[in-house]
């Protein structure tokens, strides 16, 4: 087992990326997955957006990343909450992505999320991520939300 390859994999300390990832703005994470979205469709419990693969959000493989689609389900998913009159969208409980295809850069994505269920304490959101070329499913996803009672006092 080489448990220095397993470091240098791990720790990102000096190289080339150091200035750039330090000079970065803080919580840049939402707006560099979501910079590019468009909306398609809005409406009560429904959104449905889109999107090229841009070359920031691809891995290795040059795919879409799927920590950044995890983002996408995170935020769409989260931006669903609010068309049912939600004052909040909450704090996430629980995000399951299923990653069933890869998206390549230059490629258009549609993203459609859906309101299952808007409670007094809790959401819980679908977002479907699919190529709108082929129409294959990309990833699907189910998003929890605890939402903050207010206070009684």
């Amino acid at each position: 087992m080489d448990f220095e390859a397993v470091r240098r994999f791990v720790e990102k300390e000096g190289g080339a990326y150091e200035f750039t990832v330090d000079s970065m703005p803080e919580r840049f994470i939402e707006p560099m997955v979501m910079q590019g979205m468009k909306i398609d469709t809005i409406e009560r419990g429904r959104i449905v957006c889109s999107f090229t693969v841009p070359p920031r959000l691809v891995n290795t493989g040059n795919t879409l990343h799927g920590g950044a689609t995890a983002a996408l389900v995170d935020v769409i998913g989260s931006a669903v909450i609010f068309t049912m009159g939600a004052p909040t969208t909450g704090v996430s409980v629980e995000i399951n992505v299923s990653y069933l295809n890869g998206a390549t850069v230059g490629e258009e994505v549609e993203i459609e999320s859906k309101a299952l269920r808007v409670g007094k304490a809790l959401a819980v959101v679908s977002v479907d991520l699919k190529s709108k070329k082929t129409g294959k499913l990309i990833a699907q996803g189910r998003h929890t939300k605890y939402l903050v009672l207010p206070s009684k006092i």
